[in-house]
């Protein structure tokens, strides 16, 4: 059983030592051997397409040159920096190699161009013509459950004196006492 668990363990150690060559290989292989008798630097590592960096070079006996697909190979005096211009069209987002020369040595650096995708051109935006805000009378739609409908009132029920109302009721009594007296009158004088 000892001897099931060595092996696993022995195993899983060479397939992670296995998996962790190629990286470091690859790490220091991508370009090439960077260790160089000189030192070199860019100063910003990332920059605006069209903006500026300083390339810095120092243990360089002789002048040195610098170069890279976003700006033109420019010479550093020895012990000394001197400025580069971006291509203002360097594409965003990426990154490109800075290659330092001094003699027979080379070295090199990322630099990066700063942003994402290329903008978009900007497009006349527009917009509907603003309207007022006013908003129309609001209609209650809502009933009472249960009470049956209102009607018949016709608004004319507010303020509404109830004095009023009995003398109106009392004329229409008195009206019409008086045409049953009429009639009934009326009705006896045709028989005699």
């Amino acid at each position: 059983m000892g001897a099931i668990r060595i092996g696993s363990a022995t195993l899983l150690a060479a397939a992670a030592l296995s998996l962790a060559t190629p990286g470091a290989m690859a790490a220091d292989g991508a370009h090439g051997s960077n260790i160089t008798s000189f030192g070199f630097s860019v100063t910003p590592s990332t920059v605006a397409a069209g903006g500026q960096v300083t390339l810095n070079v120092t243990g360089c006996p002789n002048t040195a040159t610098a170069s890279s697909g976003v700006f033109d190979t420019v010479t550093i005096p020895r012990e000394s920096s001197t400025t580069a211009q971006i291509d203002p069209n360097a594409k965003r987002g990426a990154t490109y190699t800075v290659t330092f020369m001094c003699g027979s040595e080379r070295g090199t650096t990322d630099l990066t161009i700063a942003g994402g995708p290329q903008p978009q051109p900007l497009r006349p935006t527009v917009r509907p013509p603003v309207r007022p805000t006013t908003r129309p009378p609001t209609i209650s739609t809502t009933s009472v459950p249960g009470r049956g409908v209102r009607g018949g009132l016709g608004g004319s029920a507010e303020g509404v004196n109830m004095g009023e109302i009995a003398t109106g009721l009392a004329l229409v009594a008195v009206a019409g006492g008086g045409l049953a007296f009429y009639l009934r009158r009326r009705s006896n004088s045709r028989w005699h």
